[in-house]
């Protein structure tokens, strides 16, 4: 089977389709509302510091973990050690199930409110009235769940292509075209009046202003916006030729994904300061204070457009991700032929997703522990999936397996790897420590 096995066509490819599944709606839509929240720069340095340690040496674990098996999540734990070990991979199959019920509902507002914007309905400078026009959309029963719907089925379309034919062709078009609409917006948002100010905000850091809270928020948003902890990188890596340098692939992944980041707050601080609007207005800075915004500025519906177009590449390069998580195992393990897995499972996540629309509305009674069932969802994957599955990985990488792993790491013995002492450290005591200490606060 790992002789039948597909591979990316290029390194390129796969530094690009394993970036556009770091890169998602946490880089565009999260990343600077929790920065606005933590104190701006301060918290900018703060998450780069950590993303750049633990974030890359837990990538680079999860990359020689999927190389050496050449299987996905389950089938690499079970393949390299077997025992109790490919728990750890299922909770990583479970976690594709669930994150992408949710991340397929907020992608679809994406989609939306790219419709909203060209029908005019988002032309107010108003925030309370574009409040009113949000929450009405999200609580209607059936406007949501329709671009649920089309999101789900661009993000089966392209796994329904495989690993060469689809991931990689449209990474490689996606990924680029994502860079050209930020910098498109950027340029507009930093010649803004008074574009200055967020900029003050954004890059001069006060690391007085470093407290456990920025801490434990900058390690959370390190980690998550990296797509660690799900197997979706141990699954993509599966994919990657043995002749490829793992620690110059993970280095760039990282730096790509982090630069998404940095670039998407260069955006929106500038943006946002320049019309008064509160940088830490959380969720809603995307969909209720930014379209605020863009009513403010001269050709405001194009960029407009633009940024949630911008989102939804985002969104969609991730999706791809956590359902080729899922495929893949069926594929592997159940002997599912390709296509009626993308299909099957990427109809069955659909439909764990709609509750989570649903529970925003007309549900929105229902609560489960005193959350609504996307919130609850969220959480549970965030909070304890995630965490969980990383804490493992970086225990099993550093404890258990280290001699094999380290060997792929280095194409057995052929590549120089300088840092591995460093990275052998990190595994076994600082990652652990560090990722124990999201899922403590978590709860």
């Amino acid at each position: 089977m790992a002789a039948r096995r597909e591979h990316f066509g290029s390194r390129l490819g796969f530094i690009l389709a394993a970036a556009g599944s770091a890169v998602g709606l946490g880089n565009i839509w999260k990343f600077p509302y929790t920065t606005g929240a933590n104190g701006g720069a301060a918290f900018l340095v703060l998450y780069l510091a950590l993303t750049f340690s633990i974030g890359l040496s837990i990538m680079l674990a999860e990359f020689a973990v999927g190389r050496a098996a050449e299987r996905n999540p389950v089938g690499a734990f079970a393949k390299l050690k077997g025992g109790a070990w490919p728990v750890v991979g299922y909770l990583g199959v479970a976690a594709g199930f669930i994150i992408l019920s949710f991340y397929g509902v907020v992608a679809g507002w994406t989609i939306a409110y790219i419709v909203k914007t060209i029908t005019g309905e988002l032309s107010s400078s108003d925030p309370e009235h574009l409040g009113n026009i949000f929450g009405g959309f999200i609580s209607n029963p059936l406007e949501p769940v329709v671009y649920q719907a089309i999101f789900m089925a661009l993000t089966v379309g392209v796994v329904l292509g495989g690993v060469h034919g689809g991931i990689e062709r449209w990474c490689k078009v996606l990924m680029p075209l994502l860079f050209i609409l930020l910098l498109v917006l950027i340029v507009r948002s930093l010649t803004l009046p008074g574009a200055a100010a967020g900029l003050s905000f954004y890059l001069e850091p006060d690391l007085s202003e470093i407290t456990a809270e920025t801490f434990n928020a900058a390690l959370a948003q390190a980690f998550f916006s990296l797509s660690l902890g799900m197997g979706a990188m141990i699954t993509y890596a599966s994919y990657l030729s043995h002749k490829e340098n793992l620690p110059g692939s993970a280095i760039w992944v990282t730096s790509l994904d982090a630069t998404v980041a940095i670039l998407a707050g260069l955006l929106i601080m500038p943006a946002v300061f320049a019309f008064g609007y509160d940088p830490g207005a959380g969720p809603g800075l995307t969909f209720i204070t930014l379209p605020a915004v863009f009513a403010h500025m001269p050709l405001g519906e194009m960029f407009a457009v633009l940024f949630f177009l911008l989102l939804t590449v985002a969104a969609l390069t991730s999706s791809v991700s956590l359902l080729q998580v899922v495929v893949a195992y069926f594929v592997d393990e159940r002997g599912v032929e390709r296509h009626r897995a993308a299909i099957i499972f990427g109809v069955i996540i659909f439909a764990i997703g709609v509750p989570s629309s649903l529970s925003l509305g007309v549900w929105s009674e229902f609560t489960i522990g005193g959350k609504a069932f996307l919130d609850l969802m969220d959480y549970v994957s965030s909070n304890l999936m995630l965490p969980i599955g990383g804490f493992f990985i970086s225990i099993f990488v550093g404890w258990v397996v280290y001699p094999k792993i380290l060997a792929e790491a280095t194409n057995q013995g052929e590549k120089p790897f300088p840092l591995a002492p460093l990275w052998a450290f990190i595994c076994r005591f600082v990652a652990p420590v560090a990722i124990a200490w999201i899922l403590i606060s978590g709860l």
